[in-house]
Formats: C-alpha cells, structure tokens, sequence
C-alpha cells in the first residue's frame, strides 16, 4: 500500500523528482496494475544504479538492512518508512550513511511537530502518541477478520492491536531526542481528556528531570495523532493563555493526523535539499523493544516472528535495565531452549536464533551501547 500510494504521490504532485526503479521481491507479471510498472526491479544493483535517493518501506527488518547498507555502500541516502528496522539495527546503519525516518509515521509526524515547537520556543517534556485500540493478546480470528476488512497484512493488524507498534514508534522517537521511558512498557494512560492525561505525563517528565515518550488510548476524542506536551518562558505564559493553550506551565500541541505515504514526499525534498536528517535512532541509543511473551512457551517450540506473531509482543525497555533482552525485530523462526511462562521478557539465554546479518549487527551493538555480559559476548563469537 506504502509503495503504490508514494508513487502515485510523485508521478502526480513532484514533477521535480522522477521515479527510476522500484525494486520488489514479488512475482513482476503478478504487479501489472503498479503505477509505475515500467520500472520495477527484482536486483538491488539495477535499483542503486539508477537512484540518487532511497525510499525504503519494506517493513522487513533483514531485507531493508540488506538495501540500506547496499545503498551506503553506494554513497546514497535512504528515507524509511520503517520503524522496526530503525529499532533492530538502525543505531548501526545510522553511524554509515544519512537514514532518516520520513514524515507521515508517528514518529516522523512527532519530529515535525518537535521542529515547529522549537522553532516557537516550546521545550518538549513529552512526545506523545495516540493509540485507537490495544489488546495485547488478540486472537488469530479477530485479527484475520480485520487484516481482510482494513486491507492489510495479518502482521502489520497484529501488531498494531497488540500494541507492538506503538512500543516500536515511541522508542524511535525517545532514542533519537534523548528522551526516555517511565517504565517498562510506557503509562498508556486510558484518557478522556488528553488536557489532563498532558498534565500527568508532564509531571511524570518533570519528576523524572528528563523529557519522555509514551502513549495515550483516547475515549471521547479522535485517536490517530500525535501530541507534544511542553514548558515555554513564564513571562510568556499571558500571551499562550490568550492564544488558547491554557495557563500552564504544561502546553499540549498536537497533530491530529498522520498520513503515512502521502507525506514522505515531504521528507524526501528535504533530504535532496540538504536538510538532513528528520529522525532516526540515533547512534547512541538508551532504549529498546524488548519480547514479552503472549502464552507460556516450551521447550523446542518454534518463534517463527516476533512482530506481528502471536506468541510474543514488544514492550519498550531501558537497555541498561534489560542487558540481555532481546529485541522483538530479531525473533524469527526462534527455538526455545527452555519453558517461558505468560508475561515474561525473552533472553538470549532462552532460546536460539538463526545466524544472519541482523543478529550481527544487534550484538555488535549492544557491545559497543552496554557493557555485555559474557555469555552475550559468546553467543556473537559463536554465530560468528
């Protein structure tokens, strides 16, 4: 959907820009209907080769790995629409070339709203996502029934309902402004009045003496958006309260919308404009998302994915509190090497993961974020 929606996008509204290849893993004569069919590729060398720019909106963690550090090889910038790479191996890839996330995702639209409140004088306490729905377990059924009725993968239902995304999206967001978590797994204030859910989050910062992310699931008002909750001057307190933000010291702007592809040409011009990079996760990130178990799991039993899976979900983790976590990106077809119960946050030590490039990179990583435990230490020499 991402793909079809940007390049109606640019054919249509950038006549600056030209769409040179678009390169797909699918079955080409299954894609007559692409609307840029002519240019569609299964090489990734036919893709650098003809591109100047890079939108890369997979979702897949290994593959859009697999592209980004092709196109830096190649000198180009990349501009992704995804989030759950940025938190499994983003931090590396952001250390090699420009990666930045694009507008239109919640945490590309927070980072605008951050650059237009610092442009205001604003100081941003919290950076604050609306979340529609959450049920951490959803059965196979219901989310089959809404994958088919809202017309997108059973992965990508999944893990917006159990709450997976919202986790992913909010710790991009906090790595790369320095911001961090109350706790484990975000407040998630269940909220009729997002006024009164600002405050308690700004209080919440403030107690903490550091900006944070978190989420609120509204009753009683759209959901969909995003918020910021701030501190400006005092002896401008007058002119905001007359300017309808109320009197303070806590000021809510929000986005109320977020428009995924129809946004990233935004981002792009940017990027090709020099402007640099909207957002990423930093090279030095402090937070996580962390496997937290759906069922109880036994021994020998198979993890075939993490996001989007139905016997795990992700919960936001500081790294230095959960060293041995691991993240939800890299859990696919995962064996258990011992009982896990309902709840619990999933080890190294609990199962064993399939080499690839991914999992080098995460443990090279934590190796260089954290001080590693040894038994990390040999798991990488192992794989290697």
């Amino acid at each position: 959907m991402i793909s079809h929606c940007l390049v109606r996008l640019i054919l249509r509204h950038y006549p600056q820009l030209k769409i040179s290849r678009v390169l797909t893993r699918r079955s080409i004569a299954t894609l007559a209907d692409f609307p840029a069919a002519d240019v569609l590729t299964h090489s990734i060398d036919d893709l650098i080769d003809h591109s100047d720019i890079i939108v890369e909106c997979t979702g897949d963690v290994a593959f859009g790995t697999e592209v980004i550090e092709r196109a830096f090889e190649a000198g180009l910038p990349v501009v992704t629409i995804n989030a759950e790479l940025q938190v499994t191996t983003g931090s590396y890839l952001a250390g090699r070339g420009l990666l930045t996330e694009a507008e239109g995702d919640q945490p590309g639209s927070l980072a605008a709203l951050r650059e237009d409140a610092l442009r205001m004088g604003f100081e941003p306490l919290v950076y604050g996502n609306m979340k529609g729905y959450l049920n951490h377990n959803p059965s196979r059924a219901d989310m089959e029934y809404w994958s088919k009725r809202q017309g997108i993968s059973l992965n990508q239902t999944t893990s917006f309902t159990d709450g997976t995304k919202v986790q992913i999206e909010q710790v991009v967001v906090g790595n790369g402004f320095g911001a961090t978590i109350s706790r484990q797994g975000l407040e998630g204030l269940a909220s009729t009045d997002l006024n009164r859910s600002a405050e308690i989050l700004g209080m919440i910062a403030d107690g903490l003496g550091q900006p944070i992310v978190d989420y609120v699931v509204p009753s009683g008002y759209p959901a969909g958006g995003v918020f910021l909750v701030c501190r400006h001057d005092v002896d401008q307190a007058p002119a905001i309260e007359y300017f309808k933000l109320g009197a303070g010291p806590y000021y809510v702007l929000t986005r109320p919308f977020h428009l995924c592809s129809l946004e990233v040409g935004k981002t792009i011009s940017r990027v090709l404009a020099g402007g640099g990079v909207l957002l990423n996760n930093s090279t030095a990130p402090t937070l996580g998302v962390a496997a937290i178990t759906k069922r109880e799991l036994g021994i020998g039993e198979r993890i075939g994915r993490g996001i989007g899976g139905f016997d795990v979900r992700g919960e936001a983790v500081r790294l230095a509190d959960s060293p041995d976590h691991v993240p939800i990106g890299l859990l696919s077809n995962a064996v258990l090497k011992r009982r896990l119960e309902p709840g619990q946050l999933v080890t190294f030590d609990d199962l064993e993961l399939q080499p690839s490039r991914v999992l080098d990179i995460v443990l090279q990583q934590r190796q260089k974020v954290l001080e590693v435990p040894a038994t990390l230490r040999l798991v990488s020499d192992a794989v290697r």
